[in-house]
């Protein structure tokens, strides 16, 4: 198990659930811009919002900032080290950074200073696509080794002036090696993960690229929070991740549809009918599972995990709960009003 750190009252790591962090893209200091996006993205369901801080007008805008957020903020950093220093006196809640990027040693000892006496975190952001050259010399490119190796020494330098109240990201465009990376880090370290695939592309390619990465890394047990980065409206990332989450089994925020692939077998309008059935469940919060089956005879023995489900025949079908058949020769318009009427009973 990781160790835990504190985000402003959401907690990371040492078993506390996987939390949802997502990103602003307006400029910083537009406060009344950045706080509706912030509030956007928080009513998605994100638990952490990181907002860049590319000057000192950013770095100033976070104390008006933190006052209307409904989430704790992150202040993403490069480079200036005086700009981590602005960030923390306004009351940011973690700090982006990598260490090594800030240049001499005292700035790293006054950046981790600061953010020991206001107890605020450092993530030591690791991306595949800037490593330093000599590690791309040594290992021959960006693989999974120079990118653990480029974190421990940034994690080192912050160890250097006792600050371990660190979580580290590893993050490449490539799903096998983000995977490989974060799976070497864990081996080494009990810092708290912030799983990731950068530059994963639009929604569509985006998503399919979170998913195997992070999903597959979630379901390993590796990871303590997430970001899912697409070309998109930020609220999209957040609909993704909530999305990974439910299907590897960390979530159950309302309800889950579960439905057949549909085969030779199937006799009704299965496709219609399942979309239908998904676009009725957004109004439902009740942490269920509702199957939509395009067979009667494996339909409610497949699904029998369901909590309450349907299964058509030729022009009808069955209603079921927990496996069980409740109504027999529903019409098939009507299946799914019946459906819907029996969600409401639980």
């Amino acid at each position: 198990m990781t160790r835990k750190i504190n985000v402003g009252g959401v907690s990371i790591g040492g078993g506390a659930p996987v939390t949802i962090q997502s990103m602003t893209n307006t400029p910083t200091h537009d406060v009344e811009a950045a706080l509706a996006q912030i509030r956007a993205l928080a009513a998605a369901g994100c638990d952490i919002v990181r907002v860049a801080v590319p000057d000192m007008a950013a770095a100033k805008a976070i104390r008006e900032l933190k006052a209307g957020s409904p989430v704790p903020l992150v202040a993403d950093i490069h480079f200036d080290y005086r700009l981590a220093l602005e960030a923390a006196e306004q009351g940011i809640d973690k700090i982006r950074i990598n260490p090594g990027n800030i240049g001499a040693p005292e700035r790293v000892e006054a950046v981790a200073k600061a953010c020991r006496e206001r107890h605020i975190p450092i993530r030591v952001g690791v991306n595949g696509g800037s490593l330093e050259k000599e590690l791309l010399a040594k290992y021959g490119g960006p693989t999974p080794e120079a990118m653990v190796e480029s974190a421990l020494g940034h994690v080192k330098l912050l160890e250097r002036y006792g600050f371990e109240d660190i979580c580290v990201s590893l993050k490449a465009s490539s799903v096998p090696v983000t995977m490989r990376a974060y799976q070497l880090m864990a081996q080494r370290y009990d810092y708290p993960l912030h799983l990731g695939v950068t530059e994963a592309g639009t929604r569509e390619m985006g998503e399919l690229k979170a998913a195997a990465g992070i999903g597959g890394l979630l379901s390993l047990g590796i990871g303590d929070t997430l970001r899912v980065s697409l070309t998109a409206d930020p609220v999209e990332e957040v609909y993704a991740a909530c999305r990974i989450l439910k299907a590897v089994g960390l979530r159950r925020e309302g309800p889950e549809l579960i439905s057949c692939p549909t085969c030779g077998r199937t006799q009704i309008d299965l496709i219609p009918m399942a979309r239908q059935v998904e676009e009725l469940l957004k109004g439902v919060d009740k942490p269920i599972t509702v199957a939509v089956m395009g067979c009667v005879v494996n339909g409610p023995g497949e699904a029998r995990h369901a909590d309450v489900g349907l299964a058509g025949g030729r022009g009808e079908g069955v209603l079921f709960k927990r496996g069980e058949i409740v109504a027999n020769k529903v019409p098939e318009d009507r299946l799914v009003p019946e459906l819907m009427k029996l969600i409401d009973t639980l």
